[in-house]
């Protein structure tokens, strides 16, 4: 298994592949006990799961989370872990699953493929009321469409929010290769800085003035 960065960011695939459709059950199952069980609203609740520290566990492949507890448990354990509690559940309605199983459940899928952290997710574009309000035109659909629609919202949201490198990069109508050439900074970690998959604020004094140097701006500007 992998380990995640401060910037959420993992290698693809945290965990095996046999271990998939279980994580996507046990999301799916938490979140529809959760709000259908327990009466919960399913941002706040979801906001509880990223603050717990459980969702960088079960994004890394922790077993206990994705293969150790079912839905209803990974739901209390969340809300213990935050120092809350779940009020007594109440049974759930016969039928289909609801919007809530089918959100979680695409949501692990997302998250296994694209081998980021849920927070990375939530910032970036695919808040879960994002994903949820998807449902009635994704529920049906391959899961590659519903991973592209994920890449999509993404895409938009870094588009949006252009880094300062990638911005000083363009005006001075440089590659990334040409940037990482004359800055000694690798092609990986400035394609990484661009995407905001790390975070520059936190590199090493001398990557930022190197940058900078051959930005032609001041360390700051790129920080900021």
């Amino acid at each position: 298994m992998t380990s995640s960065g401060n910037n959420g960011k993992m290698t693809m695939n945290a965990y095996d592949h046999i271990y998939l459709e279980q994580a996507m059950d046990t999301l799916g199952d938490m979140l529809e006990y959760a709000v259908s069980s327990c009466g919960q609203a399913m941002k706040p609740f979801y906001r509880m799961f990223l603050s717990s520290g459980i969702a960088t566990q079960f994004a890394m492949g922790n077993p206990k989370y994705i293969a150790g507890m079912s839905g209803t448990e990974l739901a209390r354990a969340v809300a213990a872990a935050v120092g809350d509690h779940l009020p007594a559940d109440r049974p759930l309605p016969e039928g289909e699953r609801s919007t809530c199983y089918w959100t979680g459940w695409a949501l692990a899928y997302i998250q296994w493929q694209m081998g980021c952290s849920f927070e990375y997710l939530e910032r970036n574009g695919l808040a879960i009321e994002v994903l949820a309000e998807a449902y009635p035109t994704l529920h049906e659909t391959d899961l590659s469409k519903v991973l592209l629609f994920a890449e999509d919202k993404i895409r938009v949201r870094l588009e949006e929010t252009e880094a300062p490198l990638r911005r000083f990069r363009r005006q001075l109508h440089l590659t990334q290769a040409e940037l990482a050439t004359q800055s000694g900074v690798s092609l990986r970690m400035i394609r990484a800085y661009e995407q905001k998959k790390q975070d520059l604020g936190k590199a090493e004094v001398r990557t930022v003035f190197n940058l900078s140097r051959v930005l032609g701006c001041t360390p700051a500007d790129l920080v900021t």
